[in-house]
């Protein structure tokens, strides 16, 4: 039985160091904010589910008991993680950060009253001059 779960645990370990250096490498190495925000958000967190879920099985294996602080920590994690992307990207819609030409949609705070053309970013001389 042990062998068993110390399989699932580390199939869990291995699934979960995967998905956290995709999430990383996505966030590193795409081309704007909006694309980024894919990484750490979706894939990451569920590389971390997975390490929590393996530490779960491990110890519930070992002790017989399941761990509530872990379950608690995974069930937050999941909670958390799409409320934090969806203020991320609403933020950033709200700043009219650029976007990369490949980036999908065309979410109606980017676009010009009337028009279906993305709005023009803010000129960053005009914001600077507005912080004196």
């Amino acid at each position: 039985m042990n062998t068993l779960i110390e399989l699932l645990a580390s199939i869990l370990l291995v699934a979960g160091g995967i998905f956290a250096f995709i999430g990383s490498l996505g966030m590193a190495h795409l081309k704007d904010f909006y694309m980024r925000l894919h990484g750490p958000t979706k894939v990451s967190t569920l590389g971390v589910g997975c390490i929590l879920i393996a530490s779960m099985t491990y110890f519930w294996g070992l002790h017989g008991t399941p761990s509530i602080q872990e379950m608690l920590i995974t069930l937050f994690l999941f909670i958390t993680a799409p409320v934090s992307a969806h203020m991320l990207s609403k933020t950033g819609l709200h700043m009219k950060l650029e976007r990369a030409d490949k980036t999908g949609g065309n979410p109606r705070e980017l676009r010009e009253e009337g028009s279906d053309n993305p709005a023009a970013p803010p000129d960053k001389d005009v914001v600077a001059d507005n912080d004196d």
